[in-house]
């Protein structure tokens, strides 16, 4: 997808928590929900489950009031239920 662009701090942040680029443009075309965060920021959000059988959401940042969207941050966790939306 070449319609956004990786901050460097989502890059780095990436790497620390090895979640791969592929993961990310993954979402970012196909996100399982789109959900508002802080600052008015929208959230990419997608549930995924590790070679272990370990079910994790990974949540990619973004900030969509410029072009080509920004990656901000991106991020993988394991309280599914703390942010996925039901309703």
């Amino acid at each position: 997808m070449s319609d956004f662009v990786f901050s460097e701090h989502s890059v780095q942040e990436m790497k620390r928590r090895s979640i791969s680029q592929e993961q990310v443009e993954e979402v970012m075309r196909n996100p399982q929900q789109k959900v508002i965060g802080k600052h008015q920021r929208m959230i990419y959000q997608s549930q995924i489950t590790t070679e272990e059988g370990k079910p994790y959401l990974i949540r990619v940042v973004v900030d969509q009031e410029v072009m080509p969207i920004v990656v901000i941050t991106v991020y993988i966790t394991s309280k599914i239920q703390k942010y996925w939306k039901t309703s």
